[in-house]
């Protein structure tokens, strides 16, 4: 098993599951966590957190497994391709779910061949329009439930993962 790393943010989650969030992730690494929780702007009594991790390859869907289900809870795990290993990314909200996608070097989802031509053929046969089974594909509808997420976060503070010489 190879070691990757990656990042869990948080983009909202109410007080009295912060605990509970920092417990999980503490789990799925087999050490305690400690996360540095501020303000979420865009949720009233809501908050926000990142946490950069390295662990065995496929922790980010154990993350996002222990992390799915909760009310009011938004967050998105990112894992770094190894030798072995595809980048992916899963992003939850409460009422789209798990989003699930592998992605390229520069963040891209790579989406498969087959679901491809899967959404053809049902668009074809008079199921979901093409246009909307792609959208779907690329998580759109997560993207656009995070966005507001994502932007309210723009005052926090830079963690440096790497320094460069």
């Amino acid at each position: 098993m190879s070691v990757t790393r990656g990042v869990v943010y948080i983009h909202s989650a109410p007080s009295a599951l912060c605990p509970h969030i920092e417990w999980a992730v503490g789990g799925v690494f087999g050490a305690p966590v400690r996360l540095d929780w501020t303000p979420q702007p865009i949720e009233r009594a809501s908050y926000r957190t990142e946490y950069s991790w390295a662990g065995a390859d496929g922790s980010a869907a154990k993350l996002a497994s222990a992390l799915k289900g909760w009310q009011r809870l938004r967050f998105e795990v990112t894992e770094e391709a190894t030798s072995s290993t595809e980048a992916v990314r899963y992003s939850y909200t409460p009422q789209l779910g798990v989003f699930q996608a592998v992605t390229g070097i520069h963040g891209d989802i790579m989406i498969p061949e087959d679901r491809i031509k899967q959404a053809v053929v049902t668009a074809a046969l008079g199921g979901p329009d093409l246009v909307d089974a792609l959208d779907e594909l690329l998580g759109r509808p997560w993207d656009e439930e995070l966005e507001p997420f994502r932007y309210a976060g723009d005052g926090a503070s830079v963690r440096w993962l790497h320094e460069v010489v």
